[in-house]
């Protein structure tokens, strides 16, 4: 999660978060005690966001989740290890197909420790394929994350349009291939595949 700290005497929003929360429409997590009816920014809010808006600077110096931990010592891997820093896209692909494949056989075990520990094989290759690109000034995990979320608001749309209750399946496949099928024609449209 980014946190954006305001100053409630000076409020200034960094461009990021502009474009991310009014230009793109993601919703943003605010802080019980901000001083601001951020309604009136155009901004929408949910228990669920990528951004937490706070006029609490100390919520900087909160100790990192666990996630955020795991992004930060991978960032120093490939910073300070020969190894992880000569390594490439490319090159970690065998590593990608192990990890997914024991993380199978974890599953077809049903051993939960075992899926957890393979999960977490899994997640250090998404987080290594994210600082190469990161390093390389393509793009981060932050980035990553939020491909999935637009990925979700596309073909799941009723995980955030403040509804509630089961969706029927049926329901969910139509939704998921109409997502699908929208994403396709604006990559056409951008010229992509």
């Amino acid at each position: 999660m980014r946190v954006v700290v305001v100053d409630p005497h000076h409020p200034v929003l960094p461009v990021s978060f502009i474009e991310a929360a009014i230009g793109r429409g993601e919703p943003v997590l605010v802080d019980d005690d901000f001083p601001f009816d951020v309604g009136k920014w155009g901004i929408k809010t949910s228990k669920s966001a990528s951004w937490l808006l706070t006029a609490n600077p100390m919520l900087i110096d909160a100790p990192l989740d666990p996630l955020r931990e795991a992004v930060s010592v991978m960032r120093a891997a490939v910073g300070r290890g020969e190894w992880e820093r000569g390594q490439t896209h490319e090159s970690l692909i065998p590593y990608l197909k192990e990890e997914s494949q024991e993380f199978i056989e974890a599953v077809q075990s049903g051993d939960d420790e075992d899926m957890k520990k393979e999960l977490g094989d899994v997640l250090l290759q998404v987080l290594f394929h994210a600082e190469i690109a990161a390093r390389q000034s393509r793009f981060d995990i932050f980035d990553v994350a939020a491909s999935f979320v637009a990925k979700m608001r596309s073909r799941s749309p009723y995980l955030f349009d403040g509804s509630t209750g089961i969706v029927p399946t049926e329901e969910q496949e139509l939704l998921w291939a109409q997502g699908k099928a929208s994403e396709k024609v604006q990559e056409q449209l951008r010229g992509h595949k």
